[in-house]
């Protein structure tokens, strides 16, 4: 029932997608210095749309050929879009998988205004952030699933993760893979109806968790809110941001992958234009991309604000995609948007 279910959704979603096309919002340019990242006649692209929420894009290379993996949220799905632009349910039921989906998953809505037509409400069900591991496993923050999954080469799933010191997590939002292996991710409250007010969670606060090797280690806790998280191109820092805090905080790695150190890096808290702190890249020079109030800020190592891109809607993460890493695919509510860059990006 469920395989039938997919493919009849998956037909109808395909006949409502869009061509990319060319959209008119501009990159806010506030230094000289983003030129050389993002050229001043790149444009912002559609790429799909006619989806619920979407999240966590990463791209996979296979040879010559790649495609673009990311989460729709409401639809409990992790799409997969080629190069050409077909796309196709890459994996089902990837995060609550309950007989109970009335009771699980916050609350949201797909971006426009209540008295559109065409708003839509729904619980947040599926997974969030992916990432791909060394060995081109796709890696799940399953968020309502309250997990860490591992996609294996062969199409099975391992739970890497779904507790810390015995208490279930409340939400594992992204998730990044370091060079050793080990998987740092987010864990929210995101799996629950009434968030941090639900009486059903185990864990007290938000924190930024290690796996490796199959043991469990808690590398934050002095963050009240967390969500997206990216290394350094030398993996000597990890940037993890605050969600709806706005801000950002950057992380010295020690040797043995445990985190010190922790410092603001930018802070965003004064902007009070719609978009909070989610997902996050870093290029090969250390230069970030991260959405914020107003898209997606273009931040130098050093923590200045160079840009702005602005997508038609609000950006929910990012990442880089095309065989030469210079295409930035930005996630963003209901579509999939792209632009062209200069600098690669891990």
């Amino acid at each position: 029932m469920t395989r039938h279910f997919v493919a009849a959704a998956a037909c109808a979603l395909a006949s409502s997608f869009a061509i990319a096309e060319p959209s008119s919002q501009a990159v806010l340019r506030l230094d000289p210095a983003l030129d050389a990242l993002v050229s001043p006649d790149a444009k912002v692209e559609l790429v799909k749309s006619g989806f619920g929420f979407t999240e966590g894009p990463v791209w996979v290379q296979k040879g010559r050929e790649g495609y673009l993996l990311f989460t729709d949220i409401p639809g409990n799905v992790i799409w997969k879009l080629t190069s050409k632009g077909d796309a196709s349910v890459f994996a089902s039921q990837v995060g609550y998988t309950g007989p109970e989906p009335w009771r699980w998953g916050g609350l949201q809505n797909n971006g426009m205004d209540k008295g559109d037509p065409k708003f839509e409400e729904f619980a947040m069900l599926g997974a969030d952030g992916l990432t791909v591991d060394r060995q081109g496993r796709v890696v799940i923050a399953t968020f309502a699933g309250r997990s860490v999954v591992r996609i294996e080469n062969n199409g099975t799933r391992t739970v890497l993760a779904d507790k810390f010191e015995g208490k279930r997590f409340g939400g594992p939002n992204d998730v990044v893979v370091k060079r050793d292996g080990g998987v740092y991710f987010t864990d929210t409250f995101g799996a629950f109806r009434q968030r941090e007010n639900d009486a059903r969670r185990e864990m007290t606060v938000m924190g930024v968790y290690r796996w490796k090797d199959g043991k469990v280690t808690k590398v934050v806790d002095d963050m009240s809110s967390v969500n997206g998280l990216a290394f350094s191109p030398d993996e000597k820092y990890l940037y993890i941001n605050a969600s709806r805090e706005n801000y950002v905080n950057r992380y010295e790695v020690r040797a043995d992958g445990t985190l010190t150190n922790g410092k603001l890096f930018i802070d965003m808290r004064g902007n009070t234009e719609r978009g909070i702190t989610d997902g996050l890249r870093v290029d090969t020079k250390g230069n970030l991309y991260e959405t914020a109030p107003g898209g997606v800020w273009v931040i130098s190592p050093e923590g200045k604000h160079l840009g702005t891109i602005r997508a038609p809607e609000q950006s929910t993460n990012v990442g880089f995609g095309d065989a030469d890493k210079k295409t930035l695919y930005i996630a963003a509510r209901t579509s999939i948007y792209k632009i062209r860059v200069n600098v690669p990006g891990i």
